[in-house]
């Protein structure tokens, strides 16, 4: 009779859990109707689109180019050096001062140097008075040989002694110019105008020939050497210009091919060209640049590069047909430029077509527009 109770008490238990369950699912499937039918009597999505946010696919001239990067070094540097051995007494300039060609940077102790330079020229002088004795002794026995009083053997004896004394004479200011050049190296010079880069030495240092004390380079004229495969050389010319942005910054700066090496290089049978920049704020030595080298025109149907999205499987542009969105896939074509602005070609737009620009941002395809533009469009560039 007790597990009759409880069996029937089991059974109705049950029941009533499956009556509480179908009633939850009945409640949610009334809500998720609701909601649906609420949805659909709003309409299809919407936006409303600001000035700019439509560009016109234009059959344009864009300038194509080969991507070129490096490292910026100066075209004219020099390194001084110590020229003779000695202590450095004098050596003021820092890095990053400015200095002039000709000025004085450094001097190494002339104690020793302006010693010697007194020796040789006392030795000169030496020299120079034998000479003179010589020359006399000449002259008064080629007058004996004329009057018959000498033989002329001794009158080739003091040829051969005023000879000497001449050899000996140039001997000696050939020292003394060794010694004051020794003099004059005791003092270094800036050999350009420019900044100075790099201090190795310090006054009270002594330094031995061919040391280094500091490097000066000239800003004024700097060079990108950018490596380029022999296909792409091929189409590089001298005076194409290249677009350069800076590291680190914004900034563009031009550049102007000044030369092409005639050779390609050993192993990656790359070719190497020469680009030159004028002085710029923030162009410096070891400054890392890259960018475009323009190297032909091409006419073509552009839009602007950042136009075509790349976050599907298959890139695409968001065209506007009948006031909606409509994605459409498209072939990735030729990269280039147009009045400074970033373009590509692509052969599925028509010119015309209107799409949003990249400042509209991704759009769900089939996106009504409430406010399709009509005279404030974003064009992308003025034909020319």
């Amino acid at each position: 009779m007790l597990i009759s109770k409880k069996l029937t008490l089991g059974i109705a238990f049950i029941a009533l859990a499956g009556f509480i369950t179908v009633g939850f699912q009945k409640g949610w499937i009334g809500k998720r109707s609701t909601d649906s039918a609420t949805l659909q009597s709003k309409g299809p999505l919407s936006i409303e689109l600001a000035d700019g946010d439509i560009a016109i696919a234009q059959k344009m001239t864009m300038t194509q180019g080969l991507p070129v990067s490096g490292t910026l070094k100066a075209v004219r540097s020099a390194m001084v050096k110590a020229r003779v051995a000695g202590e450095l007494v004098f050596l003021e300039a820092r890095e990053g001062d400015a200095v002039k060609a000709g000025q004085i940077v450094a001097r190494v102790d002339s104690t020793e140097y302006l010693a010697r330079q007194s020796q040789n020229q006392q030795q000169a002088e030496a020299a120079r008075a034998q000479v003179e004795v010589a020359q006399r002794q000449f002259d008064n026995n080629n007058a004996l040989v004329n009057q018959g009083f000498i033989s002329k053997t001794a009158l080739d004896t003091s040829i051969a002694n005023l000879n000497g004394a001449k050899a000996t004479f140039q001997a000696a200011l050939s020292a003394l110019d060794v010694a004051t050049k020794a003099l004059d190296d005791s003092v270094l010079k800036a050999p350009l105008s420019g900044f100075v880069s790099q201090r190795f030495s310090q006054p009270g240092e002594r330094v031995a020939p061919e040391a280094r004390i500091i490097e000066i380079v000239d800003l004024s004229q700097l060079e990108l050497e950018a490596t380029l495969t022999t296909a792409q050389a091929m189409n590089v010319k001298l005076g194409q210009i290249a677009k350069l942005n800076v590291e680190g910054t914004t900034e563009e700066v031009s550049a102007k091919v000044l030369r092409i090496n005639p050779s390609t290089q050993t192993g990656s049978r790359s070719v190497l060209i020469y680009l030159g920049l004028q002085s710029h704020p923030l162009l410096r030595q070891g400054v890392f640049v890259q960018g475009s080298l323009g190297t032909q025109k091409v006419q073509a149907i552009v839009v602007p590069l950042e136009s075509v999205r790349s976050d599907k499987a298959k890139p695409y542009v968001q065209t506007i047909r009948d006031g909606n969105v409509m994605h459409m896939q498209v072939e990735l074509g030729a990269k280039g430029e147009v009045n400074g602005k970033a373009v590509m070609a692509l052969k599925e737009i028509e010119e015309g077509a209107q799409l949003l620009a990249p400042s509209a941002g991704a759009v769900r395809d089939g996106t009504l527009l409430t406010r399709p533009p009509q005279t404030s469009t974003s064009n992308l560039a003025t034909k020319p």
